[in-house]
């Protein structure tokens, strides 16, 4: 994995580095699937988001999957998280953090990548969200289930292939005041960038309406299938999300 940064004006990509990258990250989070775009699915996966012990709870959550990486054969890390940051004007020479994505390579073959979980274990990281309602962790659980079903088939098609390994954009942030200046961008970029050097990987995501505008644009195209609509009349006032499947570079498919 490459291990130098990506400077274009004033934006850096680079690695997140300690506790507090990813506590800017997390209120990163906040500022933008919590509040601009009132995602449903990041809300249920954050449970009081809004208050300092959701937000507390959070960090930790994403603290824990920093520390909790593993690598494959080759000794790459199969999840990658990675910050772009600019020249802060409060803290002269410092930086702030004002993008933010995680890359995970994925395969259904031991040693190749990190192996989607299945229906069941959505389940169980669910109830560990919601602790003490049910209700709401088999929402977000079937959520999950059918925002990843593609991801799933993906790892089993390309299981039996020369390239059982491919990498997704698993999420991709940037803080509200910085939309639109080509941060999305070189986060995805270097991904992509980051799939070929692994000898070539397929990329995939699932698009939301705002982010597959950068996507395309970098070489994503959409599978057939269509949009995946999220929502369930199991929870009244459910905002739908809309996301599409789309893909790019590697061996399609098996």
């Amino acid at each position: 994995m490459a291990t130098t940064t990506t400077n274009n004006d004033e934006i850096q990509i680079g690695f997140v580095e300690n506790t507090d990258d990813l506590v800017q990250a997390f209120d990163c989070q906040i500022a933008t699937f919590g509040r601009q775009t009132e995602d449903s699915i990041w809300r249920s996966s954050n449970p009081g988001w809004d208050t300092p012990e959701g937000r507390d709870v959070g960090i930790k959550h994403a603290i824990n999957r920093w520390n909790s990486v593993t690598k494959d054969h080759s000794g790459n890390p199969n999840t990658i998280f990675l910050k772009a940051t600019v020249p802060d004007e409060a803290s002269p020479g410092g930086r702030k953090l004002v993008g933010y994505a995680i890359w995970v390579q994925h395969s259904a073959v031991p040693g190749h990548g990190e192996p989607v979980p299945n229906e069941a274990q959505r389940l169980e990281a669910s109830r560990v969200i919601h602790p003490h309602n049910e209700t709401e962790a088999r929402f977000h659980s079937q959520m999950c289930v059918s925002l990843y079903k593609r991801r799933a088939e993906v790892a089993q098609e390309k299981a039996a292939t020369d390239q059982p390994a491919f990498l997704v954009l698993d999420c991709c942030i940037v803080d509200p005041s910085y939309q639109g200046r080509g941060v999305a961008r070189q986060l995805v970029q270097w991904g992509l960038e980051e799939a070929e050097r692994r000898g070539g990987l397929e990329a995939t995501t699932e698009g939301s309406v705002m982010g597959r505008r950068v996507y395309t644009k970098l070489g994503f195209h959409a599978e057939p299938a269509g949009e995946v609509v999220m929502g369930s009349i199991e929870v009244k006032g459910c905002i739908k999300c809309l996301f599409i499947v789309l893909r790019v570079g590697g061996t399609k498919g098996g």
